[in-house]
Order: structure tokens, then sequence, then C-alpha cells
């Protein structure tokens, strides 16, 4: 018996690896995050598998289901929205399970940032203009933040902010970011990447409340950076004439 988390990916059922499929596939107990994962994506579990909806559940409760599962020798799919690295509550699962000697796997899954940036249409890091990017959020009921990892910090280095459970203190992160960034600097809101629902507003740090007051307070990405508007940055080295790297030698005739 086995628990595999796998990252569902940001929204579009699609967008699951085929990794992650087959392993939902072949889990007769599937416990997901039901306000955050698809209901299309349990459309993979097999013929009468058990199916538990873990958002309003509590760990010790998600923590007997998979030792019940373990029990009957049954392998689980667990479900987590986006990818597990980040913000998913996994860690402490796992700490649960690796006391209860409990075997488990992990399966990597499409992060909603880079579904919000391919929404956008957009590298999140540009020559000249950023080369880092930061995942981050403000502090939350349920997280607060190190002291060291403050929005006007991350601002200093010029790095692109994709600023994750926050939009509902949209305010507070404008305030954070001007002295950093400015008030011309671009900013992104996409509400639901890749769902049929997805909603986009572009604007800048000094228009941004005004532009996306009407928007909803959840499952909302800031993205924040000169990469989301500036088109004068330069051209990469990896495809210059000249630029010499192992599978196309600067010495090598055409």
């Amino acid at each position: 018996m086995t628990v595999h988390f796998i990252g569902a990916g940001p929204g579009a059922p699609d967008l699951l690896t085929m990794r992650g499929r087959d392993r939902i596939a072949g889990s007769p107990v599937c416990l997901y995050a039901g306000s955050l994962v698809p209901a299309a994506l349990l459309d993979h579990c097999p013929p009468g598998a058990r199916i538990v909806n873990t958002a309003p559940m509590t760990l010790d409760a998600i923590i007997d289901e998979i030792t019940a599962a373990h029990a009957a020798g049954q392998d689980v799919a667990r479900l987590h929205s986006g990818d597990l690295s980040i913000w998913s509550a996994m860690g402490e699962q796992l700490r649960r399970l690796r006391a209860l000697s409990i075997p488990y796997t992990i399966t990597p899954g499409v992060p909603s940032f880079a579904a919000a940036a391919a929404a956008l249409e957009a590298e999140l890091t540009l020559p000249g203009l950023a080369q880092s990017v930061v995942l981050t959020r403000t502090p939350g009921r349920a997280t607060n933040m190190p002291p060291a990892e403050s929005l006007a910090n991350f601002a200093a280095t010029g790095a692109t902010l994709a600023i994750h459970l926050s939009i509902h203190n949209l305010g507070l992160v404008v305030a954070d970011l001007m002295p950093g960034f400015g008030g011309d600097c671009p900013v992104a809101v996409v509400w639901r990447a890749s769902w049929p629902e997805e909603r986009i507003v572009r604007a800048t740090l000094g228009t941004i409340e005004e532009a996306a007051a009407d928007g909803p307070e959840r499952t909302a990405l800031i993205l924040v950076g000169p990469v989301l508007g500036d088109a004068s940055f330069g051209e990469s080295r990896l495809y210059a004439e000249g630029y010499d790297r192992r599978f196309r030698p600067a010495g090598a005739s055409a």
C-alpha cells in the first residue's frame, strides 16, 4: 500500500501529468481538496473507488482515512491543487506518515504561477530586467511570514514577484511594493488561471487597486515586475551567433 501525493495542476483537467493520471487510476481510494481541485480529475478514479473531499476535514481526520486504507492494503491518491512543493500542507502529512511507517510517493504538478504566466503570454525572466522569480505571499490566518520575508525586501531585489493567496490584501501589497518598484511598475492579477472562468487584469502598481476592485477575493495570483510590460529587454546569448555551446560550437560550419 502506498499513498500517492499528486499535484493536480492549476485547474484545467488536461494539465494533469500522465504520471498523476495513472496513479489516480490505480488507487482505490482518492482524497482530494474539493475547494480547488476540479471534479473532472475524479473521472480518472477506478470504478467503485472511495472518493473523499478533504476540504472540510481536519489533519487528524485525513490521516485516519489514510490509516484505514493502509490497514486494508489499498493505495491512496492524495490530490492537491497546483504543485505540492509550495503551500500544499503536504509536509505535515508526510511527517505523520513517516511516524506511522506508511509509504508514499510524490508526483509534481503544474504550479499556478506557471499557468498564470502562460495566460499572460509572458516569460518571467528576461535579460537585463529580471533573472529571478520570487514565490511569496502576505501573512494570513493559517501562516505568518518570517520577518525577513517582507514584500518590501523582495521588491528591493528587482526580481519578478508571484504573490499567492493575497488578493484580499491587495492594498497592503501595493503599499509595501511601491517604494521598491514605483507606481509605474506593471502588475497583473490572474484569477483561476487555466479554468474556463479565467480572468486577467493588467495595470500598474499605481492603478491596480481600482482596476481589480470588482474581482473575486480568492483563487488569484498577483504578478509584479518590469518583465510584464517592458519590451526593450536584450536578447539572451543562448541563440546568439558566435555563442559557443556544446550542441552548437561557435567554430562549426553551418
